[in-house]
């Protein structure tokens, strides 16, 4: 199984918005964005990669949200 890649939170951001997610709202340091039915939590905290986690969910979601 490879490896997922490592991606900060504007990274992340730049992979949602390009598959046609929009930018909901901000809560803190949290960024709600959605397309459709499909809602996905960015953390922002400057220079931090994302957990694992996280970057299987925003995979996962611009690979659903492409379907």
């Amino acid at each position: 199984m490879p490896r997922q890649p490592r991606l900060t939170a504007q990274e992340a951001e730049a992979l949602l918005l390009r598959s046609g997610f929009e930018l909901a709202r901000t809560k803190g340091s949290h960024r709600i964005y959605i397309k459709q039915t499909i809602r996905v939590i960015v953390p922002f905290h400057s220079g931090e990669t994302l957990h694992p986690k996280v970057v299987k969910q925003v995979l996962d979601a611009v690979e659903a949200g492409s379907k």
